[in-house]
């Protein structure tokens, strides 16, 4: 299935070359990134690594209930019902820029919700980045002014 990233975390050599392209598009894009929020859950496997090489912080957006001490959160809409996102009130400072990361965006709801989180919080969300588009659900065209970067699409 071309929407599931599981062949690409078992196979070190393909998911080393992953991390590189990310890092490559990141470093060209951005001279400064303060951190790099991962969506819950295939956002922690791909943030990680990622802010480690480029020597910088990571934080958490996780769904309701799972963030120690106070926290910001948000609902959105899903295509079968609601769900909510959450964030540490003290994750990221006013004015610091991060980038969003996650595995796949399809119509968009929980990236707009991260989005949303950071607006908060009051940080720059220099770019929302996945591996996995699918272009069919215009997920992207939700994301209005917020760039966005996909490493692969499919219709």
């Amino acid at each position: 299935l071309c929407s599931d990233i599981s062949p690409l975390l078992k196979d070190p050599a393909a998911f080393r070359t992953l991390i590189d392209l990310l890092e490559d598009h990141l470093r060209a894009s951005f001279p400064q990134i303060d951190f790099i929020a991962g969506l819950d859950s295939r956002g922690f496997l791909i943030g990680p690594p990622l802010a480690q090489r480029l020597g910088i912080g990571f934080v958490l957006i996780r769904k309701k209930g799972k963030l120690p001490g106070p926290t910001e959160s948000v609902s959105y809409a899903l295509e079968y019902g609601k769900a909510e996102l959450e964030i540490q009130s003290d994750a990221v400072e006013p004015g610091q820029k991060v980038v969003i990361v996650d595995d796949l965006l399809a119509t968009g709801g929980t990236m707009c919700a991260a989005c949303e989180l950071m607006k908060r919080l009051k940080a720059e969300v220099l770019e929302c980045l996945v591996i996995i588009e699918l272009k069919l659900l215009k997920g992207s065209e939700k994301l209005k002014s917020v760039p966005f970067y996909s490493l692969l699409q499919y219709d």
